[in-house]
């Protein structure tokens, strides 16, 4: 009967333990899932100021194409031949 005693004192003392790692482990992942949103919405607004930064750089490359920079003039080009065949589309497409 001792030796039942002990098994079942044994088994007490294990699901104790079981049940404060588990504790500690809901603990940790709670934490874990606030630094997760943290640094998502972090992330996310990283992102956001990087589309910002490069529109505002490929504005500047187009502002010096058009004051006379040779460096960006064929991408000007390109860009605003795009927008002429955009433009006649649309022309085209009003006119029918």
């Amino acid at each position: 009967m001792s030796d039942l005693i002990k098994i079942v004192d044994a088994l007490e003392d294990r699901i104790k333990k079981l049940l404060y790692k588990q504790k500690k482990l809901e603990q940790q992942n709670m934490l874990l899932v606030k630094e997760l949103k943290t640094v998502k919405s972090h992330s996310d607004l990283k992102t956001e100021q990087i589309r910002h930064w490069e529109e505002k750089f490929s504005a500047l490359k187009n502002a010096n194409a058009m004051l006379g920079s040779d460096e960006y003039k064929r991408e000007t080009k390109l860009k605003i031949n795009a927008l002429i065949k955009e433009i006649d589309l649309c022309i085209a497409q009003l006119s029918e």
